[in-house]
């Protein structure tokens, strides 16, 4: 009797010494810095759709990736973003590093490809943009995002269709394509954004085109038709400067050989002369991105300040 007392007294004391061995070593795990807790988190914020065709056009699936909060029920604040490539080159797979920032800024990202000049020349690119934009307003509801704190944003060419996407109005037909109403009615609506990121973006392609600043990737796009002057005026974000416009921040280096510098300072001047509130960050030096740390957390430092003058902020 004596002996199976002093076992059952035993195996007591072994198993709590295990378990405060275990919460002893539980306890030892120190924590992480706050930039690898965030990442190692992540998974349980974002849930991936990806892959998604938002518009088939000239025998072509135009797709896209959808990163939303999974940890929220609320609408979201949502950056549409479009890849660079001087529309001949690039996929939204290569640029998932400059989407990055948003996530962990707590917003719902859209990764958009787009139509390529190899697949169909302009206004192709453009009309991808808008589609994709109209695709996100009406899937709102299934990815939580609200409609009101849309974001479009995009480097080079990308820069070029986020403005496009956010400044050309319904008579350009862009959105033609994608149109709703079925067969008993019509509508293109062109939906409105909270503001515009335009990482070093065309913004006047005539100039690149047949003017001063003349470059090949731009002179693909466009092709090769008669009306490639009228193409190109029409694929200029320039020409749609009015008053009522989304509040724009470009951001730019002004050394950088692959899109004139001066494109954007010529917009920020338009913008401002037509009332728009906007903002060029320029980056002393800067190249054509492939910006140094220094210089990409001064972009970001500005893109909250910017976003948060306008209530435009994620959920932690």
């Amino acid at each position: 009797m004596l002996k199976n007392v002093l076992l059952v007294c035993a195996a007591a004391v072994w198993s709590a010494s295990v378990v405060v061995a275990q919460q002893s070593s539980v306890a030892s795990v120190p924590a992480l810095a706050p930039a690898a807790e965030w990442a190692t988190h992540a998974q349980n914020r974002y849930q991936v759709a990806a892959n998604i065709t938002y518009l088939t056009a000239t025998g072509y699936e135009s797709k896209l990736d959808v990163y939303r909060r999974r940890d929220v029920t609320t609408p979201q604040p949502t950056m549409v973003f479009y890849h660079g490539g001087g529309w001949v080159g690039g996929t939204k797979e290569s640029s998932f590093m400059s989407v990055m920032p948003w996530l962990e800024m707590g917003w719902n990202v859209v990764n958009v490809e787009y139509r390529m000049a190899q697949v169909a020349i302009a206004p192709a690119a453009a009309e991808d943009a808008l589609c994709a934009l109209r695709w996100v307003v009406n899937n709102a509801k299934t990815y939580n995002i609200d409609t009101s704190r849309i974001v479009v944003s995009g480097e080079s060419a990308g820069g070029h269709l986020a403005l496009m996407a956010g400044m050309a109005p319904v008579e350009t037909g862009l959105t033609n394509l994608c149109s709703g109403g079925g067969f008993n009615g019509y509508e293109n609506s062109v939906p409105k954004v909270a503001a515009i990121i335009n990482w070093y973006g065309i913004t006047d392609l005539t100039d690149m085109v047949s003017g001063g600043a003349k470059r090949s990737y731009a002179v693909q796009w466009v092709g090769a038709d008669h009306n490639r002057d009228a193409v190109a005026k029409a694929m200029s974000p320039m020409t749609y400067v009015r008053a009522g416009l989304p509040p724009v921040l470009s951001i730019q280096g002004d050394a950088d050989p692959i899109v004139p510098y001066a494109q954007n300072v010529k917009l920020h001047e338009a913008l401002t002369k037509a009332g728009v509130a906007n903002e060029l960050f320029t980056i002393p030096a800067g190249g054509h991105g492939n910006f140094k740390a220094d210089e990409r957390t001064k972009a970001y430092v500005k893109i909250r300040e910017f976003l948060g003058k306008y209530k435009l902020t994620g959920t932690t």
